[in-house]
């Protein structure tokens, strides 16, 4: 009964009311019948009689001083022989009017019974047709692809001002406010890192005056370079978060894009990098037909082969593809490297987390790498999945939707 559906329980509970009704309507009818049965019965003992006459005579009403009946024989019998066949007379009629009651009766309840439960069914589907809109609206803002993505939906419910429509016009007030607060959010994210990058490039330039006056030392050089360094992280850290708020946006505007081309001018940017490293990037770019916004995904792939260059071992090697499987495309990157517990890959897309616990910015990236990769994904309706390699290293895999056009 608790795996049933609120519009089956209500069902039958309308068709279990209905038959109880039903089966105390028949009894007492049955109940009624009986008592009339017994009544006139009684009435026959003492009042008059008709006496059946013989062929073609009429039957003739006499004071019923003494009980007188005609057998089936044409015997005519009195006493308690009359009273006897009375008897089995009343019997006879009164078993076959119950049996015609009682099973005439369960027929037609069991029809009744039947046609209520379906009027029933189709009554519960229309009243509880607003609180299917409640639910429906309230599992798509909860299986978004995104937290704050949603949002924007509203039941806006009309009809009678009931419990049902108070129901959702409160439910359409507290999702506004989620809404307004994620915005919110957003916004203080990128003006924040707008607000902050202009302090950092002040403080770069500063540092670059002054490593280039001629009278500077080598201590003021190498204490500028440590400077730029720190700066060049923290400048990092900001345009992540800036791609990580845009990216958690609704993408309005589509266009067709390919990955085979993404691909492709990651890797060719990526080569200068890879040889500072003693990374071989291996590149497979294969027809990938989407839609979405260019430029993020240029950097989710980007993100991809950054990590997986900067995340590797002298010697180690890297390898981009891209292919469309069925109504899907997907981009896949592999890289050798340390090893990695199963346990701790999907820690790696949580923003600002890295393995053994570090969560500071370093020379390799300031930790939002992955989680703008999942993000970027999410916004285009895709998703990340990602498994440590057996020898070392990471495979993350991109599934996005495919460009029918």
């Amino acid at each position: 009964m608790k795996h049933l559906s609120l519009r089956a329980r209500l069902t039958l509970i309308y068709g279990g009311l209905f038959m109880v009704a039903g089966m105390l309507l028949l009894g007492l009818t049955y109940a009624l019948f009986n008592q009339q049965l017994s009544s006139d019965h009684r009435m026959i003992i003492k009042g008059t009689y008709l006496t059946p006459a013989p062929s073609g005579a009429t039957p003739t009403k006499q004071p019923q001083k003494e009980l007188v009946v005609l057998n089936s024989a044409g015997d005519v019998l009195t006493g308690a022989d009359a009273e006897r066949v009375m008897n089995e007379q009343r019997d006879q009629v009164r078993s076959a009017a119950t049996e015609s009651l009682l099973t005439q009766g369960a027929i037609a309840l069991l029809l009744v019974g039947g046609l209520a439960a379906g009027s029933g069914w189709l009554v519960a589907g229309r009243v509880l047709a607003p609180l299917y809109r409640v639910t429906d609206t309230a599992r798509r803002i909860a299986t978004a692809p995104a937290a704050g993505r949603g949002l924007h939906e509203r039941i806006a419910l009309s009809g009678p001002d009931d419990e049902v429509k108070n129901l959702a016009d409160a439910f359409d007030t507290m999702v506004e406010r989620l809404d307004h607060s994620f915005d919110g959010q957003r916004r203080f994210v990128a003006n924040a890192s707008h607000e902050l990058r202009t302090p950092l490039t002040v403080g770069r330039a500063l540092v670059e005056v002054a490593m280039h006056r001629r009278s500077a030392s080598a201590d003021v050089k190498q204490l500028g370079e440590s400077l730029l360094a720190i700066n060049h992280r923290h400048e990092q850290l900001i345009s992540g978060l800036l791609i990580l708020a845009d990216s958690e946006k609704e993408l309005t505007d589509r266009y067709p894009v390919n990955l085979a081309d993404v691909v492709g001018h990651v890797v060719a940017q990526s080569a200068s990098e890879a040889a500072a490293a003693d990374v071989e990037v291996r590149a497979d770019p294969g027809d990938g037909p989407t839609s979405g916004d260019a430029l993020l995904l240029e950097r989710l792939v980007h993100n991809l082969v950054e990590n997986a260059i900067r995340h590797n071992r002298a010697g180690g090697w890297v390898e981009v593809s891209s292919r469309r499987a069925a109504d899907q495309v997907e981009v896949e990157v592999a890289n050798s490297g340390a090893d990695i517990p199963p346990y701790e890959v999907e820690g790696l897309f949580k923003p600002f987390h890295r393995l053994n616990d570090d969560r500071l910015v370093s020379a390799k990236g300031a930790g939002l790498g992955l989680s703008i990769v999942r993000s970027v994904a999410e916004a285009h309706g895709g998703s990340v999945r990602a498994r440590a390699r057996e020898g070392g290293g990471l495979v993350v895999i991109v599934t996005l939707p495919v460009d029918p056009g």
